[in-house]
C-alpha cells in the first residue's frame, strides 16, 4: 500500500497491461481482474472478427446484464426474508 492509502498493481486484460489503484486488496483487484480478462477471452473466442474495442465493450453489456440480474435476484431474497420476519407465525 502507498502513503496515499492505495494499492497499485499492473495486471493483464486480453493481453494488454493496464496498471490498476484502488482501496481495494491487490488480491481483490486482481480477481477482478481475471474475471474481466477471462470475460473478454470467452466473448473473443466466439468473434473472431471483432476488434478488442467491440469485445471489450460486449463483454460491459455481458457484465452489466449479470449485475442486474443478480441484483433482482438479491432484491427478490432480502423481500422474502423481510416478509418471512414479519410474519408472526
Amino acid at each position: 500500500m502507498q502513503g496515499d492509502g492505495k494499492n497499485r498493481l499492473t495486471v493483464d486484460i486480453y493481453g494488454q497491461q493496464y496498471r490498476l489503484s484502488g482501496k481495494a486488496s491487490v488480491n481483490h483487484m486482481r480477481m477482478v481482474a481475471g474475471f474481466v480478462d477471462d470475460k473478454m477471452n470467452e466473448i473473443g473466442k466466439g468473434n473472431h472478427r471483432l476488434d478488442t474495442a467491440k469485445i471489450a465493450v460486449l463483454t460491459a453489456v455481458n457484465i452489466a446484464d449479470e449485475y442486474f440480474r443478480l441484483r433482482t435476484e438479491y432484491e427478490a431474497l432480502l423481500k422474502m426474508l423481510q416478509e418471512d420476519a414479519n410474519d408472526p407465525s
